[in-house]
């Protein structure tokens, strides 16, 4: 129990990520900087999962009120509720079904003895429940009160103050260079940047490196690759990529898994401010460290580290008139790619029952095509169960290309802000899953008796956010004329993958979408793209390096982004080499970049002694 000074005992905190035994509940820790935490998640597809639990000590008997902070997701339905038990003791309120967000639900009282008290969460749905933690409160004592709501400083405050935790972050130590994002791209920079002998720290907010390539996801990385992609992302038998086991071999490379940056500290003049640290969160434990660096490379994909700073960025579509992209709409807007997430479905060897999800059919309305599964992790687009009422033809004014069974056709959010709305979003994206397969099973329940949900990812595979204005912005243009950029430092390829929302009667589903191969030929990466112009000591690679939306549609693929990674570390190599930014190694030292950047992705590295010695 935390003790006020001033106020005397205020309660006991019990965060949910924290409980000693979690069942079958997961931890989520996507949202934690929208909804204030991470939480447990009850994904069981339908079917109850097993009871989570743990044991906190009570140090003095009395009437104590339970608060839950939990979230009803779907409000008028009510599908991921919960109970509670305290000391054996099941409390008589059913929690997720008030009808409203991320809330404190008052849950009753509970006469406690002093001594261990068990706490036990108790699915009754299977459909993704969601509990943030539990506040024991002394009826009638100072801290009888509604906890605080939200994620600003005032509700992390106080969590911290009642876990005990410091009120600054803990030091982590000071590094040569901080990459953000331990996707394929994160992961790339952070090995080439070990290999050339930099102490380097990843700070990844997932339990699984690889991002969108993860077994939480499980893309396959397209666009170039080479030695360093193909060693990162070959898988282990149970899907999991070997890119933490490649990291970790590395003496000088220490990696963060579950680290969710909050806050980044900066100095100088505003207009372009150099990154001093970044401040990071446990998932687990809630400690937040600091880290300290002369270099930082934003391989989130969200240019997380640039938005917390005033880094300059775009967001959204270019009009043709601003650069003049063949495929650019004619007015500019904010439309950007969505969010998807991944399902496999399998035949049982018996009937299997699925519930009645009318909270689900109401956004799958009557779509029955199970088509655009993930196979297995890397293994994309399989066909799926279809279903066809009695009569029903398929529609034949739907384009060939959207017959084609894709994942990615599942896809949400492209209206949405995927900063604030991330969880709306994947949660849609449930709901259209869950109410597709119930409307299979439905429409020829003879036929799919048997058909029972594999998998689903409760992970989206993130699409779109803000991009980077870095010294040149890639177009469609400088692609497609292979423009010879005297500062081109590493070769993309692929194709303009662009996705249209959005299907006239199924918000979930791509209207159309482009596959332009070009000329199926590399082209060049300039490497005033990978460093933002006005953030000295900040680059980026990945998904929002400096392009267009069009352009971005291409250089957005995984091993495209694992090339500019590459080249980030070996630029921050040569910036600890000769004391100076990125851009003065591009003004200054190009050829070199350019020659140890050809190295770093060919895998043609000496070994880190000599590289310091050079």
């Amino acid at each position: 129990m935390s003790v006020d000074a001033a106020t005397g005992p205020a309660g006991i905190l019990v965060e949910a990520e924290e409980f000693d035994d979690l069942g079958g509940w997961a931890v989520d820790s996507q949202f934690e900087l929208q909804m204030g935490s991470p939480y447990l998640l009850a994904h069981g597809l339908g079917r109850p999962v097993a009871d989570a639990s743990t044991t906190v000590a009570v140090p003095e008997a009395g009437t104590y009120r339970v608060w839950v902070r939990a979230k009803d997701w779907v409000p008028a339905h009510h599908p991921g509720r919960f109970t509670l038990a305290v000391g054996g003791t099941v409390l008589d309120t059913v929690l997720g079904a008030n009808g409203r967000d991320w809330s404190w639900q008052d849950a009753g009282t509970v006469d406690l003895a002093v001594g261990p008290v068990r706490l036990v969460l108790h699915d009754l749905t299977g459909f993704d429940g969601r509990c943030d933690a539990i506040y024991l409160a002394p009826v009638g004592g100072p801290g009888d009160v509604a906890p605080p709501e939200g994620a600003d400083e005032t509700a992390r405050a106080w969590r911290r103050r009642l876990r005990g935790l410091p009120e600054e972050p803990v030091e982590a130590g000071e590094f040569d260079l901080v990459v953000v994002g331990g996707g394929v791209t994160g992961a790339a920079a952070t090995v080439s940047a070990a290999r050339l002998g930099l102490r380097v720290a990843l700070l990844h907010d997932r339990p699984h490196l690889g991002g969108n390539a993860s077994v939480e996801v499980g893309l396959n990385p397209r666009g170039e690759r080479g030695p360093v992609i193909d060693e990162l992302s070959a898988r282990t038998p149970d899907g999991d990529l070997h890119a933490l086991r490649v990291i970790e071999a590395e003496p000088t490379a220490s990696v963060f898994l579950q680290h969710t940056v909050y806050a980044v500290a900066s100095d100088g003049d505003p207009a372009t401010p150099r990154i001093v640290s970044v401040d990071a969160r446990d998932a687990r434990t809630g400690t937040e460290r600091r880290f300290r660096a002369p270099l930082f490379v934003d391989c989130t994909g969200t240019a997380a580290l640039g938005l917390h700073v005033g880094a300059r960025t775009r967001f959204g579509r270019e009009s043709v008139a601003e650069f003049g992209e063949g495929l650019a709409p004619e007015r500019a807007d904010d439309v950007h790619h969505g969010n998807t997430v991944f399902f496999r479905t399998r035949m049982a060897d018996g009937s299997v029952e699925f519930p009645d999800v009318p909270w689900a059919v109401e956004v799958a309305k009557d779509f029955a095509d199970l088509n655009g599964q993930l196979r297995e992790p890397g293994v994309e687009n399989g066909e799926g169960p279809v279903a066809r009422r009695p009569g029903e033809v398929p529609d034949p004014t739907i384009r060939r290309r959207m017959l084609f069974p894709a994942t990615h056709f599942w896809e949400y959010g492209q209206y949405l802000d995927p900063y604030t709305e991330g969880e709306h979003i994947r949660d849609h994206l449930l709901r259209a899953v869950y109410g597709t397969f119930s409307n299979v099973k439905t429409v020829e329940p003879a036929t799919y008796a048997a058909l029972e949900l594999e998998w689903v990812a409760f992970v989206a595979a993130r699409g779109e956010y803000r991009r980077y204005v870095g010294d040149h912005t890639l177009t469609e243009d400088d692609i497609r004329s292979h423009v010879d950029f005297p500062d081109a430092v590493v070769q993309n390829s692929g194709a303009f993958c662009l996705h249209y929302p959005r299907d006239e009667k199924y918000d979930f589903r791509l209207e159309d979408w482009k596959w332009d191969e070009r000329d199926e030929r590399p082209y060049d990466v300039p490497f005033r793209c990978l460093y933002s112009v006005n953030v000295p000591n900040l680059m980026m690679a990945g998904k929002h390096i400096s392009v267009t939306h069009v352009a971005g549609s291409n250089t957005k693929f995984m091993g495209n982004g694992g090339q500019h990674a590459m080249a980030t570390a070996a630029a921050a190599f040569l910036c600890r080499k000769y004391g100076t930014t990125p851009r003065g190694i591009h003004d200054a030292h190009l050829d070199e970049l350019k020659a140890l950047t050809n190295d770093v992705v060919n895998a043609k590295l000496p070994p880190a002694s000599t590289q310091e010695q050079s």
